[in-house]
């Protein structure tokens, strides 16, 4: 069998290698799966948008679901916790956060899929939020994004270093700078003072895409016509959560009318992943968060006084 074709991994591609890597081989995952009849919110979000004068300041269901999951995160807070956890000591410590700062992927107009970190989304409203998204893909599409990772990637081999991971630390740097196919290429001379003139208003700086309290990725969004689920996605550590928003579907389902009879109807179906880091979190801490997702999916109109 021959080989046509070699590509070798950018400086994105061995983030986010090394990174599942990291969370495969540390964090013993479980998965559950939640699927939201999501017909009338559906039918509430219009009511949303009726007043929104273009595009940019739509909710999209995104968004939407994302405050939804947000919502749930504050009655189950341990679910936003990061953990500290040392294995041959036996030590663990949950550090629980005052913000929901969420972890998004997003595919930028190169292609390129980057994950930025949307600080305090948790506390805002949905029109807020909407602006926040807009603006952080804005500025993600003005930078120079090998630049900008190549600042986090150093940052956490100089973090590796400080924790004593000296050849951890020492690999990953002879790996990206060794002269070679591989070799991690950063902007140098009157490029780099050039970017790095542009207003941080304008750009990315390591700040937008540092790690989150938790990842929100949205599978639906990059292909309408997914049918099913998926069943696990990866959390990063020092995350113990991450989530994912599949695309909306119609199925039969069975439904009660006023008179408590049973009936199916063909309904919208939007399915949810939620992946915990077991050593973390049980089932039952996430029993307070299940509970208001289907406080909010069976009284849709609550999303009105989200605007």
């Amino acid at each position: 069998m021959a080989i046509y074709k070699k590509e070798y991994f950018g400086i994105a591609r061995k983030i986010v290698s090394n990174m599942t890597v990291e969370s495969w081989e540390q964090i013993p995952h479980a998965a559950f799966g939640y699927e939201a009849d999501v017909t009338e919110f559906l039918e509430e979000l219009k009511k949303v948008n009726a007043d929104a004068k273009d595009k940019s300041e739509k909710v999209t269901i995104n968004t939407a679901v994302m405050k939804v999951i947000c919502e749930g995160l504050k009655e189950a807070p341990k679910m936003n916790c990061t953990l500290d956890f040392r294995r041959k000591l036996v030590r663990g410590t949950l550090n629980y956060h005052d913000n929901i700062d969420v972890s998004m992927p997003v595919i930028l107009n190169s292609g390129l899929m980057m994950t930025v970190n949307l600080h305090d989304i948790g506390n805002k409203s949905l029109s807020e939020m909407t602006t926040q998204i807009n603006e952080t893909v804005r500025r993600a599409n003005n930078s120079d994004m090998d630049e900008t990772m190549y600042q986090v990637s150093l940052n956490y081999t100089l973090e590796g270093l400080k924790k004593g991971n000296i050849i951890g630390a020492l690999n990953k740097l002879f790996g990206s700078k060794v002269p070679g196919p591989h070799r991690v290429k950063n902007l140098k001379g009157e490029k780099k003072k050039a970017y790095y003139a542009i207003p941080v208003e304008d750009r990315f700086t390591r700040h937008d895409i540092e790690q989150g309290t938790t990842t929100i990725t949205n599978l639906g969004s990059i292909y309408r016509k997914h049918k099913g689920m998926s069943f696990l996605i990866e959390i990063i550590p020092p995350q113990t959560t991450a989530f994912s928003i599949d695309a909306v579907q119609r199925r039969p389902v069975v439904t009660v009318d006023e008179n408590g009879n049973e009936k199916i109807e063909i309904r919208s179906i939007l399915p949810i992943t939620v992946a915990i880091d077991h050593r973390a979190l049980d089932y039952g801490d996430c029993v307070p968060f299940f509970e208001k997702l289907d406080e909010i999916f069976d009284n849709p109109s609550v999303i009105q006084n989200w605007k």
